[in-house]
């Protein structure tokens, strides 16, 4: 169950947004091979006042934190960085330099799923 909380700067397009949603939960689906049903993404977007890269107030950046269940590999985890990256590069425009994504695991016994259920209970 592939958690995804996007930070954009504000300023882009309702297509834009539209297209980066879809295509980081596409990315999750085809690096690490997760249902669609189980991507849950969330876009925030923040004011540019609100920022600073490199010292450089404003600088368009984006951050994509994914909680996951725990339980994949180097590779699998490398891959799924490297889609995020690009689906957020080719979705808004910007440097894949300006993108940074996190990955945390979640152990089994600390991710809900449906009807309030542990992954691990769930059989995950």
């Amino acid at each position: 169950m592939p958690l995804l909380n996007v930070q954009i700067m504000q300023g882009h397009t309702a297509a834009q947004k539209a297209d980066l949603l879809n295509a980081a939960s596409n990315a999750v689906v085809e690096s690490i091979a997760a249902p669609l049903s189980s991507v849950r993404a969330v876009l925030h977007e923040v004011p540019a006042e609100h920022v600073i890269v490199a010292g450089e107030i404003g600088k368009r950046m984006a951050r994509v934190d994914v909680d996951l269940i725990e339980g994949r590999d180097e590779a699998k985890k490398a891959a799924l960085i490297a889609a995020l990256n690009q689906a957020v590069c080719a979705s808004l425009d910007i440097s894949g330099e300006d993108v940074r994504v996190i990955l945390r695991d979640v152990p089994k016994t600390d991710m809900g799923v449906a009807n309030g259920l542990s992954a691990k209970a769930a059989g995950r």
